[in-house]
């Protein structure tokens, strides 16, 4: 008997990529790849599949750490330093492009510094480009050099689901202290301000429209909520006409944090990680 006025459960199925960092089976992954899963099976060598449980994610750097359920060593991967990479150098990128396990491409490191913005909408700088394939499911491998050791972690593409030759990696140098915290406390330690400020200056059309002023120098905090690390230093953000919804009055710019220069959004994104 079934009851058809009753909707049907469904559930989807989603692939990606990782590496192992440990012998005890801890994984490193894009939180994308995971983010809303009931059930975490991950495929080693394409045959032994193992149940594996979050111990932590850090959604602003899309990063996850997973735990395999087992009690077998694993052989973990080699890290490599990111820093010490340049445009030119040949690199490789494993993963499970559209289910397909255990593919390898090949390529250079095309661009180094560049910026993507993360599913939270936080940007991420100091990204590495890449012209080696990555596709669907190859988000969280590993992006390697010539040694074999890992220098980069798989994300994304501008390819809009297809490989245009343009992939991104975050550099295994800037995802080491989450990976580390993730592992230690089981969540990230971040300073964090919890203000939302201007990402852009505003042409003179938005300025006149909106009555946000044109800034040559520093960051206006558009809002301050009430429980926020900037609420309880006293930063104040705009107040707007409830009608209009036009600036009417300006609170605090930011300029500078400990004589650090702040002159837009990625100044203080970096002082705030160190």
């Amino acid at each position: 008997f079934k009851d058809f006025n009753r909707p049907t459960e469904r559930k989807a199925t989603a692939l990606g990529s990782g590496f192992i960092i440990d012998k005890k089976g801890i994984v490193v992954t894009n939180n994308h790849v995971i983010q809303g899963a009931d059930d975490i099976i991950v495929s080693v060598n394409g045959s032994a599949e193992y149940k594996a449980t979050v111990i932590g994610k850090d959604p602003y750097m899309d990063l996850a750490v997973l735990q395999i359920e087992s009690n077998e060593k694993f052989i973990p991967v080699s890290f490599g330093d990111s820093d010490k990479s340049r445009i030119g150098d040949w690199v490789m990128a494993i993963g499970n492009p559209f289910g397909q396990d255990h593919t390898l491409t090949t390529g250079i490191i095309s661009g180094k510094n560049r910026e993507i913005t993360a599913p939270t909408g936080r940007k991420i700088n100091d990204i590495i480009q890449t012209d080696a394939a990555i596709n669907p499911g190859n988000s969280g491998g590993p992006l390697l050099n010539t040694d074999g050791e890992i220098i980069g972690i798989n994300t994304a593409s501008l390819g809009m689901g297809v490989s245009a030759g343009i992939g991104f990696a975050i550099p295994i140098q800037r995802a080491v202290k989450s990976i580390t915290d993730i592992i230690e406390t089981g969540f990230v330690k971040r300073a964090i301000m919890g203000i939302s400020y201007m990402e852009r200056n505003p042409s003179i059309v938005e300025s006149e429209k909106s009555g946000i002023p044109i800034i040559e120098k520093g960051i206006l905090v558009l809002d301050v909520p009430a429980d926020s690390p900037a609420a309880d230093a006293g930063l104040q953000g705009v107040t707007r006409n409830d009608k209009t919804n036009r600036v009417e009055r300006v609170g605090d710019m930011i300029i500078a944090i400990d004589n650090n220069p702040i002159n837009n959004p990625n100044d203080l994104n970096n002082i705030l990680k160190i």
